[in-house]
């Protein structure tokens, strides 16, 4: 159960730390949403769900190295820039894809309608 615990802790410390968590929450909740209007089948679920899955952990990540790098330093240092802008650009980089994974799913799906 303490497993539980420290993972609802770090819920918690990312929710304060970086509201960009809530932003990447709430699109994960409204595609899942479009999911269900869409009626998606398995395989483009496993696709979404991971894709969301993704990003969510990844910006948990990049979170994780900003507490450490802050930890060890408060000075300025090009190498704890460096670990920061790489930890966000992975972000950045799992979620362009994530969003040609969402086009890829739901284009299809919205063209039918016309």
């Amino acid at each position: 159960m303490r497993r539980f615990k420290y993972a609802y802790d770090g819920f918690t410390a990312i929710l304060k730390k970086d509201q960009n968590f809530l932003l990447h929450i709430l699109a994960g909740f409204i595609t899942i949403i479009m999911g269900f209007i869409f009626n998606l089948n398995k395989y483009e679920w496993m696709f979404i769900l991971l894709a969301i899955g993704l990003v969510l952990s990844l910006e948990a990540v990049n979170t994780s190295i900003e507490f450490v790098v802050d930890l060890v330093t408060t000075d300025y240092h090009v190498y704890a820039k460096h670990a920061k802008d790489i930890a966000a650009f992975s972000v950045v980089i799992v979620s362009v894809i994530s969003l040609c994974i969402g086009l890829i799913v739901f284009v299809p799906h919205i063209l039918e309608l016309f």
